[in-house]
């Protein structure tokens, strides 16, 4: 502990806490400031000056990264017939339907993501307590509530993240590993904030972007200037 302790420290004190970093320097910082003995996730928040207790406030949706997220997702599908083997063609870990069901009732999770077509909400539906509150129910807003079954999981499988802006106005979005090169990370970053500004709420007054900062699993947070980020992502 007294270890991870020192490198920890170290790792914050390669960080001024007064700066606000530009984007390219925020990035070359961040590989630097990676401490743990495992391939970091590196993770963007962003606060957006929106209000998500009112209903035309809410941003969420869903992005393709360039460069994946440099994490193996495993896929499971709800469907029969042609759907499933389109699925499975698709590369989706698991599919299937009621014998899905029954098994996730009975304790199973091992997956990262769930796609359904339409015509198994019904039968999904009865999973909403045990994956609602994971994060793992299947939702047209999110484009996992498809018959397009095989663009979802390709799109998912090569890196399409979802985000949602938490109640304290916050969006935090995985934008690749600790392993990923400032430029495959840059694109990653750029991906992301062209989808908030998509989905930027029309009801939105003032700065969108308020703050942001980037930072891995384990290290520090490094605040970006967020007028040279609009500036730079606009």
């Amino acid at each position: 502990m007294a270890k991870s302790g020192k490198k920890a420290k170290a790792a914050s004190q390669k960080v001024d806490r007064t700066t606000r970093y530009t984007l390219e320097d925020a990035l070359a910082l961040v590989s630097d400031t990676a401490f743990a003995g495992f391939d970091e996730s590196v993770d963007l928040a962003v606060n957006l000056g929106v209000n998500p207790a009112h209903a035309d406030q809410m941003v969420r949706g869903t992005v393709s990264l360039p460069h994946g997220t440099g994490k193996t997702v495993r896929v499971l599908v709800f469907a029969k017939g042609d759907k499933e083997n389109e699925a499975r063609e698709a590369g989706a870990d698991v599919v299937g339907a009621e014998d899905l069901v029954e098994k996730i009732q009975g304790g199973w999770l091992e997956f990262d993501k769930a796609v359904a077509t339409p015509d198994m909400m019904g039968l999904v539906g009865r999973l909403g307590r045990v994956l609602g509150p994971r994060g793992l129910m299947p939702n047209p807003k999110t484009n996992t509530v498809t018959f397009d079954v095989g663009q979802a999981v390709s799109e998912l499988k090569a890196g399409r993240v979802e985000f949602r802006v938490e109640k304290a106005g916050i969006v935090h979005v995985p934008v690749g590993r600790k392993s990923f090169t400032a430029e495959q990370l840059k694109d990653n970053v750029l991906a992301v904030t062209d989808a908030l500004n998509k989905a930027k709420p029309a009801s939105a007054k003032g700065a969108y972007m308020k703050a942001v900062s980037i930072s891995t699993t384990m290290g520090p947070g490094i605040k970006i200037d967020p007028l040279e980020f609009r500036a730079t992502t606009a």
